[in-house]
């Protein structure tokens, strides 16, 4: 395995549909990416950056976002999202990350994750109560 280093970058990317909209995501009523469909491109892409290089039974997880969505984009629009490893202290890694579509920049901001062990990190999860 790799040790995970800063300017580390993927990209994710999705073809806007229907099912991505704010109308579907109950985040808005028009016809247009949502916000939270922006984060997911934008998060996943800060997990594929890091992820294979993790050793086996490790993962990152989600624990940060501040992010400004900048412009709409309509059904069948190309967005592209991408993030790069800006800081690593410990567990916790800093991702910048952005999204694009045909016309320029929509969306721009930081997302942090931390690394955990899987199996400890669900037991935690399973022992909070329901």
């Amino acid at each position: 395995m790799e040790p995970l280093s800063l300017g580390l970058t993927a990209r994710r990317s999705l073809t806007v549909a229907e099912e991505h909209t704010a109308v579907r995501w109950g985040s808005g009523a028009v016809q247009v990416l949502s916000t939270p469909q922006m984060i997911a491109l934008m998060e996943g892409a800060a997990v594929d950056a890091v992820e294979p290089l993790l050793p086996a039974g490790q993962q990152t997880v989600g624990s940060r976002l501040e992010i400004e969505h900048l412009a709409p984009s309509a059904v069948g629009a190309h967005v592209t999202a991408q993030a790069e490893l800006i800081a690593i202290e410990g567990r916790r890694l800093t991702f910048r990350v952005s999204a694009e579509d045909g016309a320029g920049l929509i969306g721009r901001g930081t997302h942090e994750r931390f690394v955990v062990d899987v199996a400890r990190f669900m037991a935690g999860a399973a022992q909070r109560p329901r």
